[in-house]
C-alpha cells in the first residue's frame, strides 16, 4: 500500500497552495475547486437549489396507496391507545377495581366498532353542507369513486372509528370504581353511535361549525378529546364521588394500585397519539403531504415535553414534591392541547401551547377537589380542559381560524355534548340504576360483579 501510495504521488504530485494561485493552470484548478467548495458550503448551510427540490408528481396509483397506507397503520396506532388508557385506568385505580377496567375498555372499544358501523359514520358525513344532521344507517365501503377520494373507503372508515373509540374511553377513566357495568356500556352505545358522530358531523362532515363559522379542529381537541371530558363530566355529577373520597370534608386521597403501570400506558398513549394526529393529515401522497405528517408529528411530540417539564416544575414548587400523577396527566394535556392544529405552530409555540397545558392539568386538578368532583385517572382536566385550551389558541397559529368562530364551536361543542349525556345519565339512574352499592364498592367491583379478581394471589385493598 505504501508503495502504491508513492507511486501515485510521483506520478500526480499534489500541488501546493501557492503553486495553484501563481501559475496560469494552477490559477484556473484552484478557481474551480473554490467554486465546487463554496457551492457544496451553500448546499450545507442553505439547502439544495430549487431544481433539486422538485419531484415528480406522484401518480394516481401511489398517491392512493400511500393515503390509504397512512389511514391504516395511523389508524393501528391509535388503536394501540386503548391499551394505553387501559394501562392507564388500572395504574390509577385500586387492585380490587382493575379486572372491570380491563373489561369496559375491551368492551367499549368493541361497541364503539359496530355503532360507527350501524350509524355513526354516516351521520357524521352524510350531513348536508352547513347542516345539523346526517343520515341514520350501516356503512358499507364504496371505492368506485376512489380516484377522486384518495384512498380506500374502509380505510377512512376504520380511521375514524378508532378516534369515537377514543372518546369514550376518556368516560371510563373518570368514572371507574363506582359504575355498574350495564348502564355504562348502554351509554357508551348512545355516545359513539349518536353523541359524537353528530357533533363531529358540524366540522368534519362540513356541517353547521365548518360552514357558518370556519371552525378548525385538525385532529379533534374539541371532537374527540373535549367531548369525552363533557360527557365523563356529566356522568361524574350525577354519580358522585367514591366512597371515603370526600367523607371528611376535604379530599381524601385515594392512591392508585400501580403508578408503573400508569406510566407505561402514558407512554403508550404518547406514541398513539402521532397516529392520531399524523394520520389526520389524511393523506401522504405527495412530497409537500410527508413534510407535513412529518412536522405534525415534531410538534406533537415537543407540546408533550412542555406539558411534563410544566407540571414537574408546578407541582414541585406547589407540593414540595414532584407529583408523578400529575405529570402524567399533563403529558396527556400537552398532547390534548397540541391536537386542534399541530400542522402550523413552530417548534416552540408547539412547546408553549403544551407547556400551557401543563399549567392547566395542574390547576384544573386543585379546582376539581375544592368542587368534590371525583375523576379517578383525572381525564377531565387533561381532555375537557386542555381540550378548550388548544381549541382556543388556533388563530395564533393559523390565520384562516376566528376566536369568534373557535369559541362558538367550543360553546355547541359543550352545551350539546353534556346536555345530551346529562339527560341518558340521568335517565339511566333513575331506571337501571348507576352506582354499585356500597357494600359492593367497598368489596371491589372486580369480585361483586363479575366473581373474579385481577390479582387473586394478593389482597385487595
Amino acid at each position: 500500500m505504501a508503495m502504491r501510495c508513492d507511486t501515485l504521488q510521483r506520478i500526480h504530485p499534489p500541488l501546493s497552495l501557492m503553486k495553484l494561485m501563481t501559475t496560469a493552470k494552477g490559477s484556473a484548478m484552484f478557481a474551480k475547486r473554490l467554486v465546487l467548495s463554496l457551492a457544496l458550503l451553500g448546499m450545507f448551510f442553505v439547502g439544495p437549489p430549487a431544481w433539486a427540490q422538485q419531484a415528480a408528481p406522484a401518480s394516481e396509483t401511489s398517491r392512493i396507496v400511500f393515503n390509504t397506507l397512512l389511514f391504516l397503520l395511523s389508524g393501528m396506532v391509535v388503536m394501540f391507545m386503548a391499551a394505553g388508557f387501559c394501562m392507564l385506568e388500572v395504574g390509577m385505580a385500586r387492585t380490587k377495581n382493575a379486572a372491570t377496567v380491563c373489561l369496559k375498555n375491551i368492551t367499549l372499544f368493541s361497541i364503539a366498532g359496530l355503532m360507527v358501523w350501524l350509524t355513526g359514520y354516516n351521520l357524521i358525513y352524510g350531513v348536508e353542507p352547513g347542516g345539523f344532521l346526517g343520515k341514520f344507517g350501516p356503512w358499507s365501503a364504496n371505492d368506485v369513486d376512489v380516484l377522486n377520494t384518495g384512498h380506500a373507503a374502509s380505510s377512512d372508515w376504520y380511521f375514524q372509528m378508532v378516534f369515537v373509540a377514543t372518546a369514550a374511553l376518556i368516560v371510563s377513566g373518570t368514572l371507574a370504581e363506582r359504575i355498574r357495568l350495564w348502564p355504562f356500556l348502554i351509554f357508551v352505545v348512545c355516545l359513539t353511535g349518536i353523541i359524537y358522530p353528530i357533533q363531529a358531523s358540524w366540522v368534519w362532515g362540513k356541517g353547521y361549525l365548518a360552514a357558518e363559522w370556519g371552525f378548525a379542529d385538525f385532529a379533534g381537541s374539541t371532537l374527540v378529546h373535549a367531548t369525552g371530558g363533557w360527557a365523563a363530566l356529566a356522568g361524574t355529577l350525577v354519580l358522585g364521588p367514591r366512597l371515603g373520597r370526600f367523607d371528611t370534608g376535604r379530599p381524601t386521597p385515594l392512591p392508585g394500585s400501580n403508578l408503573p403501570l400508569a406510566t407505561l400506558g402514558t407512554f403508550i398513549l404518547w406514541l398513539g397519539w402521532f397516529g392520531f394526529n399524523g394520520g389526520s393529515r389524511l393523506a401522504l401522497g405527495t412530497v409537500e403531504d410527508a413534510i407535513s405528517v412529518a412536522n405534525v408529528i415534531v410538534n406533537t411530540n415537543m407540546a408533550a415535553c412542555g406539558g411534563v417539564i410544566t407540571a414537574t416544575l408546578m407541582t414541585a414548587f406547589i407540593y414540595r414534591k414532584i407529583d408523578l400523577t400529575i405529570v402524567l396527566n399533563s403529558a396527556i394535556g400537552g398532547l390534548v392541547a397540541i391536537t386542534a392544529d399541530p400542522l402550523n405552530p413552530a417548534i416552540w409555540q408547539a412547546v408553549l401551547i403544551g407547556g400551557i397545558g401543563g399549567v392547566i392539568v395542574t390547576m384544573a386538578i386543585q379546582l376539581l377537589d375544592r368542587l368534590k368532583i371525583d375523576d379517578v385517572v383525572g381525564a377531565i382536566p387533561a381532555h375537557l380542559c386542555c381540550g378548550i385550551w388548544g381549541t382556543l389558541i388556533v388563530p395564533w397559529t393559523n390565520s384562516d381560524a376566528s376566536l369568534p368562530g373557535q369559541l362558538v364551536g367550543v360553546l355547541v361543542n359543550g352545551a350539546f355534548v353534556f346536555c345530551m349525556s346529562m339527560a341518558i345519565w340521568i335517565a339511566l339512574q333513575y331506571s337501571l340504576g348507576i352506582r354499585a352499592s356500597d357494600t359492593d364498592e367497598n368489596l371491589g367491583l372486580d369480585r361483586a360483579e363479575f366473581g373474579q379478581e385481577a390479582y387473586p394471589e394478593f389482597a385487595s385493598r
